[in-house]
């Protein structure tokens, strides 16, 4: 291959990443749904319940009663961008609990529990829960 075919190749590779990164969900994250289950299971299920409808077995005897992932709504927009429930808004509230927003005291923050990774993985699994 000549030289000027790869820098054309080159140049379409980066502009092709650069329209990419235009068009993605602002405030998304990338996670793994698989490892994210995991996360859920061992850390979430208890109050959110197997498929995310707030009854897990600790959630059916909260008042208020957890957040209904099946549903897909989410209340706080905690970095302020004027979106509620973008991908951010999920990690905010699962890093610093829901109290930290003015929500209910009882969602724990998670985020000296959970790497970056953990939580980006478990937002990617909660999304899955919308039916």
């Amino acid at each position: 291959m000549n030289r000027s075919k790869i820098q054309n190749q080159l140049a379409l590779f980066v502009s092709m990443v650069a329209l990419a990164t235009l068009l993605a969900p602002a405030g998304a994250l990338a996670g793994d749904a698989a490892a994210g289950k995991t996360v859920y299971t061992v850390n979430c299920l208890s109050c959110h319940g197997e498929t995310g409808k707030g009854d897990g077995p600790v959630g059916m005897v909260l008042q208020p009663p957890p957040r209904n992932f099946s549903i897909g709504e989410f209340k706080f927009d905690t970095n302020d961008d004027g979106k509620v429930g973008t991908d951010a808004d999920l990690a905010g509230v699962i890093t610093k609990g829901a109290g930290a927003f003015g929500g209910n005291q009882m969602m724990a923050p998670w985020g000296g529990m959970l790497s970056e990774d953990d939580i980006a993985n478990v937002i990617a699994y909660i999304h899955t829960l919308k039916q």
